[in-house]
């Protein structure tokens, strides 16, 4: 059930003009009309004029890591990691793996890219094996499935405000349960995501 596929990181030559999103959070708007992103707080992990492609980082499914290192018949010894719950990535390719995890010099996986000098995300099934022998990342995140944009569509949704942008913060996505992401990533940018409007930006 659970595959995991390699993510190419893609320079562009036109980046010298582009102002490039990866490494930050895209807030959800209180206006946003699809379901699928409602209060939703997506990291992006790549962004070029090609398009870009994040994980939402606060929507739990019903499922936990232990369950998937039982499907994926990984030996678990790492009781204290069994519990934590794993994410809806978003509507695409839900039968994916990702995990967004600190990164260690010491140590290297078979599919990963780096997200910045401090973050990386691998889609091999080489770091959940270490993290379920207790010898990978402490911090990580674990999706399902991925949100994928076209060239110039994230730059639309953004200009009709659906989206709030801001730099990621890697508090909020390890040190803070996913319910409060939301209201954490929007006061990051000064924002009481409460006390918006439903309408703003389309009056």
């Amino acid at each position: 059930m659970y595959k995991y596929f390699y993510i190419s990181s893609k320079i562009s030559y036109q980046m010298s003009v582009y102002t490039s999103l990866q490494d930050h959070f895209l807030i959800a708007m209180p206006a946003m009309g699809d379901p699928n992103f409602s209060k939703s707080v997506i990291y992006i992990c790549e962004h070029s004029p090609d398009g870009a492609m994040g994980i939402v980082v606060n929507t739990p499914l019903n499922l936990e890591l232990g369950d998937v290192f039982a499907n994926m018949n990984i030996p678990n010894i790492n009781n204290r990691i069994s519990h934590t719950p794993v994410l809806a990535g978003g509507p695409l390719q839900q039968e994916r793996g990702f995990v967004i995890h600190r990164i260690n010099k010491t140590e290297h996986w078979e599919s990963s890219l780096a997200l910045n000098k401090s973050l990386g995300i691998t889609t091999s099934k080489d770091i959940l094996e270490a993290v379920a022998a207790d010898r990978g990342p402490s911090q990580i995140i674990i999706a399902l499935g991925y949100s994928g944009w076209e060239s110039g569509q994230l730059e639309k949704e953004i200009a009709q405000n659906s989206w709030l942008c801001g730099p990621a913060n890697p508090q909020i996505l390890f040190d803070i349960p996913a319910e409060n992401r939301w209201r954490a990533a929007g006061a990051l940018l000064g924002v009481d995501m409460d006390c918006l409007s439903l309408d703003v930006g389309h009056a």
